[in-house]
Order: C-alpha cells, then sequence, then structure tokens
C-alpha cells in the first residue's frame, strides 16, 4: 500500500516533468530551428503552424488533466449518508467496513478514501479515480497526449535530421539512432543536448503509443457499456445501443468536448436510475 500511496506521489509529477520538458524544447529549440527556413512566407510558416498546433494539442491535454482531476468522482458514501436514507456498508480488503460500496458498479478506493459510482479504475497519472463524473476528460486527455507526443515526436525527428544531417527516409535509421547516438556520446562525437533530444524522442514514441492504446481501449469499452473494474470483476451488464453506451458519456454535445476541454455532460442522473 505504501507503493501505491507513493506511485501516487510520483507519477503526476512525473507527467508534469515530462510537460514542462517538452514545452521548453518545442519553444526554444523546434520551433525556432524552423523559421531558419528563408523558402516560405512568415505567415504561412512551418514554424507558425507548427507552433499554433502544438499549442492547440497542448492546451487540450493540460485542459483535460485539469479536469479530470477537479471534475474528480464524488464520495456516493457521503452523498447517501448525507441524505438521512439507511448507510449501506460493505466490507474493505482489511476487514473495515466502508459505506455504499455494496451497491452495483460502485467500489472503494483505498487510494482516495472514496466510494465512487461507476468505478472504471485509479489513475495514478492524475492521482484520483476514473468514474462517471471525469470519464470523457480522461479519454480526451489520453487522445490529446497522444497526438501532442506524436506532434513532438515529428518535430524532434526533422530537428535531429538537421542537426546531424542525417536521413530518416529508412525506417531502420530510426531504430539504430539510440545505440548509435550513445556511442557517439561517449566518444565525445555527439553534443549532450543532441542527445537529451534523442532520448526524449523514444520517451514520446513510448508515451505517445501507450496514451493512443489506454484510449481505444477506453472506447471499445464505453461501446460494450462496461468499466474496467466490471471486466476485472467478470461482472455481467444489460446490452445497451452503443450509440446510447456512447451519448451517457460524451453527452449530446461531444463534438464541444472534442475541441476544447470541457466539464463532462454524461447523463448520469440516467445511469443511477439504472441502477
Amino acid at each position: 500500500m505504501l507503493v501505491l500511496r507513493v506511485l501516487n506521489v510520483v507519477a503526476p509529477a512525473y507527467f508534469l516533468c515530462i510537460s514542462l520538458v517538452t514545452f521548453v524544447l518545442q519553444l526554444f529549440l523546434f520551433i525556432p530551428s524552423m523559421f531558419k527556413d528563408p523558402s516560405t512566407t512568415p505567415l504561412f510558416s512551418p514554424a507558425l503552424l507548427h507552433g499554433a498546433l502544438f499549442l492547440f494539442l497542448s492546451a487540450n491535454a493540460l485542459g483535460n488533466y485539469i479536469l479530470v482531476i477537479h471534475n474528480s468522482p464524488e464520495d456516493l458514501g457521503k452523498c447517501l449518508n448525507s441524505g438521512g436514507g439507511a448507510e449501506v456498508v460493505a466490507d474493505r480488503p482489511d476487514g473495515s467496513r466502508s459505506p455504499c460500496s455494496a451497491l452495483p458498479s460502485t467500489h472503494f478506493c483505498r487510494l482516495c478514501a472514496r466510494v465512487t459510482q461507476r468505478h472504471d479504475h485509479h489513475c495514478f497519472f492524475t492521482g484520483n479515480c476514473i468514474g462517471s463524473r471525469n470519464m470523457r476528460n480522461f479519454i480526451m486527455f489520453c487522445l490529446y497526449t497522444s497526438l501532442a507526443c506524436l506532434d513532438s515526436l515529428v518535430a524532434g525527428v526533422a530537428y535531429i535530421s538537421a542537426v546531424l544531417s542525417m536521413s530518416f527516409a529508412n525506417p531502420l535509421a530510426f531504430l539504430t539512432l539510440l545505440p548509435h547516438s550513445i556511442s557517439q556520446f561517449f566518444s565525445g562525437a555527439l553534443l549532450s543536448s543532441d542527445m537529451f533530444v534523442i532520448l526524449m524522442l523514444y520517451l514520446w514514441l513510448g508515451i505517445g503509443l501507450a496514451c493512443a492504446g489506454f484510449c481505444s481501449h477506453q472506447i471499445l469499452l464505453i461501446l460494450r457499456g462496461q468499466t474496467r473494474y466490471q471486466v476485472r470483476k467478470g461482472m455481467v451488464v444489460r446490452a445497451r445501443p452503443w450509440r446510447k453506451n456512447l451519448q451517457d458519456v460524451f453527452g449530446k454535445r461531444w463534438l464541444i468536448g472534442l475541441l476544447i476541454p470541457v466539464l463532462n455532460v454524461g447523463s448520469d442522473n440516467h445511469r443511477h436510475k439504472e441502477k
């Protein structure tokens, strides 16, 4: 349990550090290097277009990240107990009693110390649980984080290609870039700043693929009307149209949430009626 609590603090700090490093590299290294191309007009230069795209992706990623934390799942146990109704309790793993965790599709999280409605999982990178209230913001966070990493990867490859005068037309060039760069770095032929950018390329690739895979998996579960917690526990859910499942998470104004970070407008009341 202590390891999980430490991870719950280290993971958000790790994400924020990676975001800060990405911002610094993009704004002070990659984008300025694009202004050196004299063949482009100032209005439609690759630097301005890339900068606008990166700011759009980053604003959506960080905005939805904040909303995932701000719109964290409500403690269902406190809500029901404060309403004057009978207290519903269930056993925790340590033998103590947890209010309301015996209700269907609810789960008591030991890290958050709360009972969440339609619990999906606990995200260590945000430091809280993902449930019915912040599921859409979490998916948008994963989507735009993946796109921002892909954007940074492309910009970083273009920068390294210009600095080291090498071509990435052959796909094997990227696979052999890291071991070749390490040997050059320890022999003194490669600058520390260039080596750091090369390491960040592989980090962006890993984070981007992980977020894309996680986002796709979450959308697949939503189409089926399931959560990760229900799949892990083997719970049977009632079959519903996939359009209705999507609307419950993304709401009717889904296009707004796709373009800008907004609060979840899912049909929480409808979910409560079904339980």
